[in-house]
């Protein structure tokens, strides 16, 4: 029998993985799996040898605070890999987790395949990984077309798969009056998968929407978060009293929840692709503590933090980071574009055109299964 061990390192990554791993399930019924994974990767019978949340961290600080028991999680996952004795360890996103356990397994087990989907985001910051990468890592899987170049300059196999998140949406409609009712207008809001994140952002976003239920009472907010998160954003806003504020965290009604919105206040990162996708406005926010923002500033190349922003290299989503992410100036932007539609559809606009340069022919869940089927069988 042959046998994937699968590697994650927070919600998304393990939603990733999962999405893909299904698509193997159908095609190839005998394979045996182990992983390091979360709530997804558990529905499709997939065990895990941790709680993921014992190796999500956010923030250089955190990581350094944490160094000696990420240590010791990085060599309870190879000793397990080795043990389990894998012909593929498939790896996804969270490098500085992931492919620091793919380093040492491949170190002591060179005929382990490893392939890593998601790659590490080297033209935004760190390119030299790339030449460490190619020492331990025999296949990399792309989000983007354009990453392409940087790992055909090392010769290291890669192939564009491209992004989940900008696939079509498929049109299976769901019934969400019984959610929100029909008269009120939805504001989405995602405050990240790491409870790190979710505990910088919840209470700004908790006091901008006070702010606009002061002006107006016609929006309905939708926090769109993880099984994992759900409890933990419910027992923290459960004594504010608001009575237009929900929870979600089924995939399908959070998508079509999604895609009746007005609007979007999205954290920055990979799941405002899937917003663009909606075809819904939107702004980014984002928040670090000042020491891991300095870092992050003397590290990073690029000017931008959203992906739509840097491959445009200007700013067609507004973003508030730092001092700028705080209730006033959310309240302040949202309130603006929603004023001004032609702003609105000016950013669609920009979004549409720019999804269509960086989306996949094919599906990317699909383009992974068959890339583990084919590194099976050769």
């Amino acid at each position: 029998m042959k046998k994937i061990f699968i590697l994650t390192g927070e919600p998304s990554g393990d939603k990733l993985a999962s999405t893909a791993i299904s698509k193997l399930q159908k095609d190839f019924k005998d394979i045996e799996y182990l992983s390091v994974g979360g709530t997804n990767l558990k529905k499709i019978g997939i065990k895990s040898i941790f709680n993921l949340e014992e190796v999500t961290y956010l923030g250089f600080t955190s990581v350094l605070l944490n160094i000696f028991k990420i240590k010791k999680k990085i060599d309870q996952t190879v000793n397990e890999i080795i043990k389990f004795n894998p012909d593929i360890l498939f790896s996804v996103d969270s490098p500085d987790f992931t492919l620091r356990v793919a380093e040492k397994v491949k170190q002591k087990n060179n005929n382990i395949k490893t392939i890593h989907y998601v790659a590490p985001q080297v033209w935004i910051w760190r390119k030299n990984r790339v030449k460490k990468i190619k020492k331990f890592i025999d296949h990399v899987l792309l989000l983007f077309n354009f990453e392409k170049k940087y790992f055909d300059e090392e010769n290291i196999k890669n192939t564009f798969v491209g992004h989940p998140l900008i696939e079509k949406i498929e049109t299976k409609r769901t019934d969400i009056n019984n959610l929100i009712p029909k008269n009120k207008k939805i504001v989405s809001i995602f405050s990240g998968s790491r409870k790190s994140e979710i505990d910088a952002l919840l209470p700004i976003l908790l006091d901008f929407i006070k702010m606009m239920n002061k002006k107006n009472l016609d929006y309905n907010f939708v926090f769109h978060t993880t099984d994992e998160n759900k409890e933990y954003i419910i027992d923290r806003i459960k004594d504010k009293n608001f009575d237009n504020v929900d929870i979600i965290s089924n995939e399908i009604i959070k998508q079509e929840i999604l895609s009746n919105s007005v609007f979007a206040v999205c954290k920055s990162g990979t799941v405002s692709l899937q917003v663009c996708n909606s075809n819904v406005p939107s702004i980014i926010i984002y928040k670090l503590s000042f020491i891991n923002f300095m870092i992050f500033k003397l590290l990073v190349n690029v000017k931008f933090a959203n992906i739509i922003n840097i491959i445009n290299n200007k700013e067609i989503i507004p973003e508030l980071l730092q001092n700028e992410c705080n209730a006033k100036e959310i309240y302040n932007s949202v309130t603006y574009m929603l004023k001004n539609p032609e702003l609105a559809k000016k950013q669609l606009d920009y979004c549409n055109q720019t999804l269509e340069g960086i989306r996949s022919k094919s599906s990317s869940s699909n383009e992974v299964a068959l890339i583990l089927k084919e590194s099976l069988i050769s």
